[in-house]
């Protein structure tokens, strides 16, 4: 049985790739940090496939949870199949680059990009043993090309610089059978990260030019996609999941 980590994988985008693993008989190892509500209610929405949910606490910038998370996964599961980067700190007040603290900037960087390499440190000698892994990291529209993004630079640049890891892990590791790719959702907010692509056609949504709200569905159908096994030749890419939204630009 493969086995997958979500990283935040018990509410908003992280829950709908959740389901979609578990729907394909897939088990998994999910990380809440303080909803531990959230997190139990996997139990009570599968409750025919408990035994394929895991569920740890754990902060992405502690390195120790990390170690923590990696080593009971495979203890319980003695694999890690999938490794998704879910998780990540954002600040939601819009302001420029020079109104952000020191402290600030340290979070977006440990919580979107060191994490990221500390969990790879920790999955991928797992996955050269299996000689198969999918890692699936997080951007955002334009995180390809570098784009600026005003008010969000310190979270902008942390992803930019995670572009490049996960090219250069998708270089390095596909001698082993690992594939690493990002994926950039659009403008998806509140409860639209956990509603289905069925419910976003029946909401007309102006703004995003395909007509509709994205949804989590798009996101985990997206993933799902690329952590196939006949996706073998899909690496190093960037896969923007955006309706054709623009969302940098926004804010100009």
């Amino acid at each position: 049985m493969r086995h997958a980590i979500i990283t935040a994988g018990s509410k908003g985008l992280g829950r709908k790739v959740t389901e979609q693993f578990l729907k394909k008989g897939v088990s998994v190892t999910i990380t809440y940090l303080n909803d531990k509500k959230s997190a139990m209610k996997l139990f009570e929405d599968f409750p025919e496939k408990k035994e394929r949910i895991h569920i740890m606490k754990a902060d992405v910038t502690d390195l120790r949870d990390l170690h923590s998370l990696v080593q009971e996964t495979i203890h319980r599961f003695g694999r890690i199949d999938y490794l998704i980067n879910n998780a990540g700190p954002y600040i939601f007040e819009r302001k420029k680059l020079m109104d952000y603290s020191t402290e600030e900037w340290n979070a977006m960087m440990k919580g979107n990009l060191d994490a990221v390499f500390h969990l790879m440190k920790l999955t991928v000698p797992h996955m050269r043993e299996q000689h198969f892994g999918r890692i699936i990291n997080y951007g955002f529209q334009g995180a390809g090309s570098a784009s600026g993004w005003i008010y969000r630079s310190a979270f902008a640049a942390a992803k930019v610089g995670l572009v490049s890891l996960t090219k250069t892990i998708a270089y390095e590791e596909a001698e082993y059978g690992i594939t690493s790719n990002m994926v950039c959702p659009g403008d998806i907010v509140g409860e639209w990260k956990e509603s289905t692509i069925e419910n976003g056609r029946k909401s007309k949504d102006d703004y995003t030019p395909i007509g509709r709200p994205g949804t989590g569905e798009d996101i985990a159908r997206t993933i799902d996609f690329l952590c196939h096994e006949d996706s073998d030749m899909i690496t190093g890419t960037i896969y923007e999941v955006t309706g054709g939204v623009d969302v940098i630009n926004r804010y100009r």
